[in-house]
């Protein structure tokens, strides 16, 4: 891959990371109540599922779910239904925060890290983007499975990067809400702002390639 092309790519993923998401409001959500450091798993967790994708996209795959109205639709209601799941804990989410109680044990790395892969595996929107994508950025000259690799990397970094300045900025927001009115009020928006992306999901509909 030519250095201008990847400089070219490297600015869309940034673009892309920047959006704001499901992504963004799941690592935004769990900064706001468990703090960076544990929100770590879930900034992995999203990572996992991208990768996840990138290969899918990589191997063919989402090409196929990109053609399939079938495929499409049954991994954008599963989105759907996890996205709204996810926004109805946290309006009814705990107005304390765990890691200041002792007898209240913190959410575990791994379910953290699950939860957030499923987030973005369950978007099909990320799946059909990315199969637009990748294809501008890839000469057929060369060998295509380097280029994926290097474009699926840029893209994880550039993520990872943009997820950890979302959950400090977030993290910031946590003495403003140590009040437990203050935390209703911020887990209701933020479960809001999770129902509201499963709406938006609802209402992609599938592009015939």
């Amino acid at each position: 891959m030519h250095i201008h092309v990847w400089i070219t790519f490297l600015l869309a993923s940034i673009v892309l990371s920047v959006s704001p998401g499901a992504g963004a409001v799941n690592t935004m959500s769990n900064a706001l109540s468990h703090g960076v450091r544990r929100t770590l798993p879930a900034i992995l967790g999203l990572q996992a599922g991208l990768a996840a994708t990138i290969a899918l996209v990589g191997l063919g795959l989402g090409a196929a779910v990109a053609a399939s109205a079938t495929a499409f639709t049954v991994i954008k209601w599963a989105g759907v239904a996890y996205l709204i799941w996810l926004g109805w804990k946290k309006w009814n989410g705990a107005t304390h925060f765990a890691v200041a109680e002792r007898h209240v044990a913190p959410p575990a790395a791994l379910a953290l890290f699950g939860q957030a892969t499923l987030v973005n595996l369950t978007n099909p929107k990320s799946i059909v983007f990315l199969v637009a994508l990748f294809p501008q950025f890839i000469d057929p000259a060369l060998a295509q499975g380097p280029q994926v690799l290097i474009m699926g990397t840029t893209l994880v970094l550039v993520d990872i990067v943009v997820m950890v300045g979302y959950a400090t900025l977030a993290a910031r927001l946590r003495p403003f809400v140590q009040d437990p009115r203050r935390m209703r009020v911020a887990n209701r928006a933020f479960g809001g702002l999770f129902i509201g992306a499963g709406a938006l999901l609802a209402g992609v509909r599938h592009q015939p390639a």
